[in-house]
């Protein structure tokens, strides 16, 4: 590979393709060169190619950058764009997060079909999701709904809800502003009901160790603010060894100049929870994620972590 070239990888899907768009569209206006200079290579993943049960059963996040993991490792790919969402919460050794661009809205939305709230679905209908964050956090409030696992891109879940599969679903409201679905959400979930997944809402950017030319490029683009908020939360996942097995939710945000995070572990089905939050100097935030992290531990329920 030229090094005047860096090769963007992604994912194939229409939201992994918009994330590397614009990616690619803030590198060229940054560094003042031509698209060219930066091509996407498209991947289908194993996660992208497994449909019909949780990824939790299947191996976790990494299934969703496993083959452009391998193709930056060797050299094909210079930039890889994930949703930090996605991320494993330990990179695959040669690799490093170099930064994350600005953070989009990082609430979750409901979906219902009919355009009903959360709140107005009747007793036993059926709500969709894969995630086992949201399933937990659905049951939690909800526990006289029924939840199964909706997988597929957005616009096959919005295509499922618009077919009466589901009463409805849950989705990232940065995903549908991406898409230019914002219009669909029935509604935006309050945090305090549902804290979002770490990382939901931030576009990571993974580079090779060592990667000089690559590193550069992302800091010229990369927000500094977003960095040190995702970098809390991935601090408390960490500590918590957490993956799509164990439902965790984390989410800071810069207010008045300090950073506060709160963060959230729940069993499966919502039954238990144990709720933590942090204050302090964004100079912190790793000290300060990973300490909420311990008590997040130290407070947990026997069997709540259990995989």
């Amino acid at each position: 590979m030229s090094p005047d070239i860096l090769t963007i990888g992604t994912r194939g899907s229409p939201l992994a393709l918009a994330q590397a768009h614009e990616t690619q569209n803030r590198l060229v206006a940054a560094l003042s060169r031509a698209a060219d200079a930066f091509p996407l290579a498209v991947f289908k993943t194993t996660g992208d190619r497994i449909q019909d049960r949780p990824l939790s059963e299947a191996g976790g996040k990494g299934l969703f950058t496993k083959e452009i993991d391998e193709a930056q490792l060797a050299g094909r790919v210079a930039i890889a764009v994930h949703s930090s969402k996605d991320l494993p919460t330990a990179l695959p050794e040669g690799l490093e997060i170099a930064g994350f661009l600005t953070r989009e809205d990082a609430r979750d939305v409901f979906i219902g079909a009919g355009g009903k709230r959360f709140a107005e679905l009747p007793p036993g209908a059926l709500v969709g999701s894969a995630s086992l964050r949201r399933q937990a956090q659905i049951l939690r409030l909800r526990p006289e709904l029924r939840v199964e696992i909706l997988r597929g891109n957005v616009g096959t879940r919005l295509s499922r809800i618009e077919a009466g599969d589901f009463a409805g679903t849950l989705l990232a409201l940065a995903g549908l502003k991406r898409l230019g679905f914002e219009a669909k959400a029935t509604e935006i979930l309050d945090p305090a009901d549902f804290l979002p997944a770490v990382g939901q809402g931030a576009i990571g950017l993974v580079v090779r160790n060592g990667d000089g030319p690559a590193r550069e490029a992302v800091q010229a683009i990369a927000c500094q603010e977003t960095g040190i908020a995702v970098s809390c939360e991935r601090a408390f996942l960490a500590v918590l060894d957490g993956s799509c097995r164990t439902p965790i939710a984390g989410h800071a945000r810069m207010e008045d100049g300090r950073l506060v995070f709160r963060g959230l572990v729940l069993a499966p089905g919502g039954t238990r929870s144990v709720a933590v939050e942090r204050a302090g100097d964004p100079a912190d935030a790793v000290a300060m994620g990973a300490d909420a992290g311990r008590e997040a531990l130290a407070k947990a329920p026997p069997g709540i972590l259990d995989r």
